[in-house]
């Protein structure tokens, strides 16, 4: 197998690994993360490629609108044109930062205006079923039930979850230790609900598929650490056993959980806090849900909506 030549400093290419490398070292951003900046880079690569530009310093803000004008042509979504530009202008911001480049000529490249999308989520009817659906049949039951417990009570992601070891999780005082973006860390109060089911997981169910030492909460029917395909597959089982039939995943508990307690009456701050959301301004998409919520009831159930 022939091996690509090194990229040449000062070059495009280069500046790209680098680049990537930070994201990898210093911002440490997830493997998902970073092959879809890795990919989003490579295709401005091919368009510099294409239009004679190898070397860094030959960056344009010229050649840059091309870029933009060129994903709007290949019929990209608002929000796909937005990934690949925001790739783009993090390298550029980057460069300069860090001294290869006296101007970012990216600096005036703007975003494409993207519709305000709602979050989806589950009715606290359907969150109760989906809880329910494992059942406790089984150590792969204790397993589920606990696991959806666990996202529905702390609002976290699956990669949370499932990146969660033994020695950050106390339950006798109700609390766990959930490491989110960025390794920031955060402690998340649990519900009897949550303990109850990780109790009955940790004691009845995770010890009869485990075998030596192994330091994930959560873990496959061979006693390896689980993996998000792997759940995601059961997920749809257990929504399709109580009749949600449209797109489901971890990620609509944590927005259901976010949702549920700004209408019992929660703090937005408090709420950010849960989530681990270093602006608030995206928790406060969860305010406009509710509002949502409050219009729709109110249009079904008053007389003179």
């Amino acid at each position: 197998m022939t091996r690509a030549p090194p990229a040449k400093a000062g070059s495009l290419e280069r500046a790209i690994e680098e680049y990537l490398e930070h994201l990898k070292v210093e911002r440490r951003l997830r493997p998902n993360s970073l092959l879809a900046y890795a990919g989003d880079l490579e295709v401005f690569v091919a368009h510099a490629t294409a239009a004679g530009v190898v070397a860094l310093a030959a960056v344009t803000p010229a050649l840059l609108l091309r870029f933009v004008v060129s994903l709007a042509q290949a019929g990209l979504s608002p929000r796909s044109q937005a990934r690949r530009l925001t790739a783009v202008r993090g390298l550029f911001r980057f460069l300069r930062e860090e001294g290869q480049l006296d101007v970012d000529p990216a600096q005036a490249l703007r975003l494409p205006k993207l519709p305000k999308r709602l979050p989806e989520l589950l009715s606290r009817g359907e969150v109760e079923a989906l809880l329910a659906a494992p059942g406790q049949d089984g150590p792969l039951a204790l397993r589920d039930t606990a696991l959806l417990e666990l996202l529905y009570a702390t609002g976290c992601r699956i990669s949370e979850a499932l990146d969660l070891t033994l020695d950050r999780l106390y339950l006798d005082q109700a609390i766990v230790r959930l490491t989110g973006k960025g390794d920031k860390q955060r402690l998340v109060p649990l519900g009897g609900p949550a303990i109850a089911a990780l109790q009955a997981w940790l004691t009845s169910g995770r010890p009869a598929l485990v075998r030596g030492s192994v330091r994930w909460v959560f873990v496959n029917h061979r006693g390896g650490r689980l993996s998000r395909q792997g759940f995601f597959l059961k997920l749809r089982e257990y929504a399709l056993a109580i009749g949600v039939t449209r797109p489901i995943s971890p990620h609509k508990l944590r927005h259901s959980f976010a949702t549920h307690l700004l209408e019992g009456g929660a703090d937005l701050r408090a709420v950010q806090a849960l989530l681990g959301h270093a602006d608030i301004g995206t928790t406060e998409i969860y305010t406009h849900v509710t509002r949502e919520h409050l219009r729709e009831r109110h249009k079904r159930h008053h007389p003179r909506a």
